[in-house]
């Protein structure tokens, strides 16, 4: 489920944007961060990636020009991926359709129960993979959880 589910999604930033499910997730999580900029490293925690993949999928969203890289001020080793205006409206574009996909392949095929019980197995998992909430989106599902 998990693979076909991503393969759809996937097909749908093809279609919509001309870019993979992985690029669109790390467009989305700029254009969330404050001042539309983050640490590499920080991003690739959130998703989960290596340093060196999320790297490579920056060069590429640099090449498009909805992203550009900043050293962090006082770090000479740190790296900031900063999204661009361009690539701020290629986001703002996208995600109508990228939110209409993942309700027309996911939650508009449950019903409201299957939706909350959903909701209940994710946490058990998180629970199970993060103890201790260290991950920033374990945290943010268990402040839904109250």
């Amino acid at each position: 489920m998990h693979q076909l589910l991503f393969e759809a999604l996937d097909r749908q930033l093809q279609a919509d944007a001309n870019m993979p499910h992985g690029y669109y997730v790390l467009l989305a999580i700029l254009s969330e961060a404050p001042g539309r900029r983050m640490r590499m490293n920080e991003l690739a925690e959130l998703t989960q990636s290596s340093q060196s993949r999320v790297s490579h999928a920056v060069s590429r969203l640099e090449e498009a020009g909805w992203v550009r890289r900043e050293k962090v001020p006082n770090d000479r080793r740190g790296n900031l991926a900063v999204l661009t205006d361009v690539g701020y409206d290629v986001v703002v574009r996208t995600a109508p359709g990228h939110v209409a996909a993942v309700r027309a392949n996911l939650f508009d095929l449950l019903t409201p129960e299957q939706v909350h019980q959903l909701f209940e197995i994710c946490l058990a998992v998180i629970d199970k993979l993060d103890p201790e909430g260290r991950h920033k989106l374990t945290r943010a599902a268990r402040g839904a959880k109250s």
